[in-house]
């Protein structure tokens, strides 16, 4: 499906939007609820990811295909891995099979798991036969993807003796980590994170309780995008969010006051106000612990004639695709002047060089997220644009709703 976007005849926007769970959280919940069945889950996301993982936790034995899952992929191995009861081969695309995940295999291994490779050493499908873990300590770099620590986190109650993790090196997407002990927390589990040491206690039980998503603020950055390109005046009101919020990508509620836009809490809502224009100016950030929303902060950054520095993205090259390199390829068919390295993306301030252009969207649902907004300033195509379902099904409505001229 092939897209043409355009700007709302009116660009003092005055909208609201009511957005599902945080992808992160409801998969984190989904793993401990198979673990746990007294827990109950509310506003669950309804993305592609978070379906997948549900199919996914429910098979023993066979064939589990994520597809294009990564989060899937890491929680599912190291679920598998403990229950003694599954003998699955868990794979996924083409691109899944070209996304490493050798440290999290091995971390498992010196656990004492049995997962084999199937085709390239490193790489998915695995050969995953269950068994029951015993023992509680393991090394990992701390410079790793969240998820493979994360993977290893949810299922650490569960096993005979706990777990104890020495991270090695700088730990960078700290909020990940802390989200994934912060749900282990609300539903009664012991846990530490004291230097380089992650611990989790045994627990063989939890009471019967009700688990709320909160909405995904991943989700909440394109609407602060639009707010940033609108009228000043402008206002978008979503919900649910939280002010104290688990999610590392709650940060963008600081960082979008550089693009004149302020956040006002309200109970279980957030209200976007664009108070300002700012001044042309490079902005110099450090995404490491939230680089799921470089893209979004850098298409906002040509937008507004801005440029930026962004540092802390050495994950994004192992994403859906290299994010890196499929940013700098498309900002640069509007005419912006892009540098990147293997942890770093350089905007440079200049104007839309060009409109009518199509967007590639790589089989990454976040190239397709983080430049709609772009159409508040200019109109463009977007190639491929149903891969938004993966994170966000409803994208395209919502878009619409706040005005966006959206046509096939």
């Amino acid at each position: 499906m092939k897209l043409q976007l355009s700007a709302p005849s009116n660009k003092l926007l005055q909208a609201e939007a009511r957005i599902t769970g945080s992808k992160s959280e409801t998969n984190r919940l989904l793993l401990l609820q198979a673990l746990y069945p007294n827990l109950k889950i509310e506003n669950l996301s309804n993305s592609d990811d978070a379906v997948v993982m549900r199919k996914g936790l429910a098979i023993s034995k066979g064939e589990v295909d994520i597809h294009h899952a990564g989060t899937a992929m890491r929680f599912l191995t190291a679920y598998f891995a403990s229950q003694p009861d599954k003998e699955v081969v868990l794979t996924g695309s083409e691109r899944m099979k070209e996304r490493p995940i050798k440290i999290l295999v091995d971390a498992l291994r010196n656990l004492g798991a049995d997962i084999s490779y199937v085709g390239q050493e490193g790489y998915p499908p695995l050969k995953i036969k269950g068994k029951k873990l015993v023992k509680n300590k393991v090394e990992l770099p701390a410079n790793i993807s969240s998820q493979y620590i994360s993977a290893l986190l949810l299922i650490a109650p569960s096993l005979k003796n706990g777990l104890e993790i020495h991270l090695i090196g700088k730990i960078t997407s700290v909020p990940y980590i802390k989200m994934t002990l912060g749900l282990l927390d609300q539903i009664g589990m012991a846990t530490a994170f004291d230097g380089q040491v992650v611990k989790v206690h045994p627990k063989e039980k939890v009471k019967s309780q009700t688990m709320v998503v909160e909405s995904d603020w991943s989700a909440a950055s394109y609407f602060y995008s639009i707010a940033a390109l609108a009228e000043v005046g402008s206002k978008i009101t979503l919900s649910s969010y939280k002010k104290h919020s688990l999610q590392g990508d709650s940060v963008l509620a600081e960082i979008y006051r550089d693009f004149g836009v302020e956040t006002y809490f309200d109970r279980n809502t957030i209200h976007l106000k664009k108070i300002s224009n700012p001044q042309p100016a490079t902005l110099d950030l450090e995404l490491s612990n939230a680089p799921d929303i470089a893209q979004t902060i850098a298409v906002t950054c040509l937008g507004l004639q801005m440029g930026c520095h962004l540092t802390g993205l050495h994950t994004l090259p192992i994403k859906e695709t290299d994010r890196l390199g499929a940013m700098k390829a498309e900002l640069e068919k509007f005419g912006a002047q892009v540098g990147i390295t293997n942890e770093s993306l350089t905007l440079k301030p200049s104007a839309i060089g060009e409109s009518n252009v199509s967007v590639d969207t790589y089989n990454d649902h976040r190239m397709a997220l983080a430049f709609a907004p772009l159409a508040m300033k200019t109109s463009f195509f977007v190639n491929d644009a149903e891969v938004v379902s993966k994170s966000y099904p409803d994208f395209w409505r919502d878009m619409a709703r706040l005005g966006l001229r959206i046509k096939e």
